[in-house]
């Protein structure tokens, strides 16, 4: 696997860590879950800048919004016990099928 999607999939898992943990820091008025997002969402722009080092800015940050889309989706619905509505479900889809298509076809994306 190459190393930018290497950097790229870090800076995702790190920012859904910080978004869960922005749901489980009640406002910021619980600092362990509080202290998760900073360090999160810090972590998920370092992956990123280096991320940017092999593809251009554009495509990195669609892959990696899409991406943080639905894994945060999917942690909301696995750790928080949320439901989503089908509307909800068929976008997360057009979601997926969007960074599909850049990956497949776009002559930015970096193969």
């Amino acid at each position: 696997m190459p190393v930018h999607y290497i950097y790229l999939a870090a800076s995702v898992i790190a920012e859904a860590i910080g978004y869960s943990a922005l749901q489980a820091s009640a406002q910021f008025t619980r600092f362990w879950p509080s202290l998760l997002v900073i360090a999160g969402m810090g972590g998920s722009f370092y992956f990123l800048t280096l991320a940017l080092k092999y593809m251009p800015l554009g495509i990195t940050y669609a892959l990696a919004s899409g991406l943080g889309i639905v894994v945060v989706a999917l942690a909301g619905i696995f750790v928080f016990g949320q439901r989503l509505d089908l509307a909800a479900v068929v976008g997360l889809g057009l979601i997926i099928a969007g960074m599909v298509v850049i990956n497949a076809l776009s002559e930015f994306a970096v193969h």
